[in-house]
Parts: structure tokens; C-alpha cells; sequence
């Protein structure tokens, strides 16, 4: 299992790659992310019609390809013959969209991946079985962790492989963060950085649990967050991260 509690250094996770930089959740991102200091690449996934782990954050093509309709609507051959990167600047024209098979291949040795399991928006069936497999098939139970907003599929994702990092993520907060992230059997807490405190942190750590806030491009907030300890901050702007860690002298 990776290490997700970060011992000394807050790891810097470029959100999608360094989507700032590049065109999102495309081997142009992820290759700039670790160019800018990135320990962490995130992604997300989806399943095409033909039942291949495909890498896109949204259900629909429209936002960031050529193509139109839905991922789930277009076998790995359709998805492949679209422009996943003209959208963002001619310099990136013709990225395609990556599978996971790919990425894991690119990233093995290279950095950690945080992957996300995407609904669309139900979920999509056997995905976790179908990510786990790829997982062990690149041998690389210990350089991933994989997340969700639905915490039925943490809890999957653990009933299948133990031995795989897994975080739940939240698109605001809860009662009580760490509660829900223990019931769902997770390693991990993903909350927005706006949720996340000293009393969230320490609860968290006292439980096992690391604390990965998402997504900030705000210099202050981001050394707020190297303060208190966070495992890792998530950032469409890793390089951002880098920087504080160096004025934290970490």
C-alpha cells in the first residue's frame, strides 16, 4: 500500500494533471505536473461503451474534445479518434484521451497516481473491479490511491484489494469528516480545503487516516494548509505547492 501519511514534506498532487498548464487529464498535463515538482498526478475515470477505464473527468465529450455525447456512448476506438487537447491552444493539438492501462504504464516509477472513480452520473457497474485489475496488473498496489465521492466505492474498492490506498472524497463537509471516512473503510480524507482545520487534521492522523484537501491556487491558504500538516495539497497550480513547501523549508 502506498504511504499516504506524509512524514516531514506536504506532497505536492497536481489536480488532473497540471491543468493550469496544459490540456486536463492528458499525457501533456501529467507530463508537465512532474516537470513542475508533482509527488502526485490525479485523474479521473470512466468506462466507454466497450468497457475500457478511460481517462476524462466529465460524462459528456463536449468540454474538453472535439466529440459530442456521452463517454459511455463511445467504444475506446471512437474515444481515441477525438482532439482532447486543440481546445485548450493549438500547441496541443492532437492529445487524445488516455486509458488507464496507458497512464499506469507512463506513471509507474515516475510519480503516484490518485484515481478517481467518476459516475455518470450513476455508477458505472464492475468499475472498481475493472481498476483494481489494472492496479495489480501494473504491480502498483503501492504507488496509487484510488478516491471517490460515492463512498459505496471505497468501500468496493477495500472489500476487493486491501492492500490499495483508497480516500473519500467530499464536496463539502459533513458532520464529521472522519467518522464517514473510517465507515467507509477508507486510508484516506479528501475534504475541500476550506473544510479543513487543526482539530480535522489531528482527528484524522489519531485515526490513521491522512488528510489530502483540494483544490487551492491561493499562495496564503496553502501555506495555512503546510501548517497544519496536511499529507498532501491538490492544486490545478502544483508549482504553487513546491514554492510554499520551500518557504516552509520542507
Amino acid at each position: 500500500m502506498w504511504q499516504h501519511r506524509a512524514e516531514g514534506r506536504t506532497r505536492v498532487n497536481a489536480h488532473r494533471g497540471a491543468m493550469s498548464y496544459a490540456p486536463q487529464n492528458t499525457f501533456a498535463a501529467f507530463e508537465k505536473a512532474v516537470e513542475l515538482g508533482a509527488d502526485i498526478v490525479e485523474l479521473d475515470v470512466h468506462l466507454s461503451a466497450d468497457g475500457e477505464v478511460v481517462v476524462i473527468h466529465d460524462p459528456t465529450l463536449s468540454n474538453t474534445t472535439d466529440g459530442e455525447g456521452l463517454v459511455k456512448e463511445k467504444t475506446l476506438a471512437e474515444l481515441k479518434q477525438l482532439d482532447a487537447g486543440r481546445h485548450f491552444g493549438p500547441e496541443f493539438a492532437g492529445q487524445r484521451i488516455p486509458t488507464l492501462d496507458e497512464t499506469l504504464a507512463w506513471a509507474r516509477g515516475r510519480c503516484v497516481l490518485d484515481i478517481e472513480i467518476k459516475g455518470s452520473p450513476r455508477p458505472y457497474p464492475g468499475i472498481e473491479q475493472k481498476v483494481v485489475d489494472l492496479i495489480r496488473r501494473h504491480e502498483m498496489t503501492d504507488q496509487v490511491i484510488v478516491i471517490s465521492f460515492d463512498h459505496r466505492r471505497i468501500a468496493q474498492v477495500k472489500t476487493l484489494a486491501p492492500e490499495i490506498a483508497a480516500g473519500t472524497l467530499f464536496g463539502s463537509c459533513p458532520v464529521d469528516l472522519v467518522a464517514v471516512g473510517l465507515m467507509a473503510g477508507a486510508n484516506a480524507i479528501l475534504p475541500p480545503w476550506q473544510y479543513v482545520d487543526a482539530d480535522t487534521v489531528e482527528r484524522a492522523h489519531a485515526a490513521g487516516l491522512s488528510v489530502h484537501p483540494w483544490e487551492t491556487r491561493d499562495p496564503a491558504e496553502i501555506d495555512r494548509l503546510i501548517g497544519l500538516g496536511v499529507d498532501s495539497i491538490c492544486s490545478n497550480q502544483p508549482d504553487l505547492v513546491v514554492q510554499a513547501n520551500a518557504r516552509a523549508g520542507r
